[in-house]
């Protein structure tokens, strides 16, 4: 069972534009395929992607730097929350990002290992080209 998760990925795009994806409701709407997607961009603001399937706050918001999410998956229970975190790093012309998610039911681990990629990084990748 997995119980956290720490993925790196690299992006051909300044670090500020990869918080822009994160951040903006509808640049990562567009990103991800067009679902519904509800950011409130300030700390503490609210946030619903995938049409309302991912729910949760956000905690800390650096621009170009961090974001840090209270974040769920709708069918969840009631009231629990995973922390997941994005870590932004100029390296060139491209950014690297630290990606830590914890505090998710260790069943959904492997599910989730493999979504960040499918449903964040692989369509952020194409997105930028």
């Amino acid at each position: 069972m997995i119980n956290t998760i720490h993925q790196e990925v690299e992006f051909n795009a300044s670090p500020e534009r990869i918080y822009e994806i994160l951040t903006d409701s509808k640049q990562f709407s567009e990103v991800t395929g067009g679902a519904p997607t509800d950011i409130n961009a300030e700390a503490g603001g609210t946030f619903s992607c995938f049409g309302g399937m991912i729910l949760g706050r956000n905690i800390e918001l650096v621009p170009g730097v961090r974001v840090v999410q209270a974040w769920r998956v709708k069918n969840w229970p009631e009231g629990l929350y995973s922390i997941a975190k994005f870590e932004l790093t100029e390296q060139g012309s491209k950014t690297k990002l630290f990606f830590d998610h914890v505090g998710f039911p260790e069943a959904e681990g492997e599910h989730l290992a493999a979504g960040w990629g499918a449903n964040y990084w692989s369509p952020i990748e194409k997105y930028l080209g």
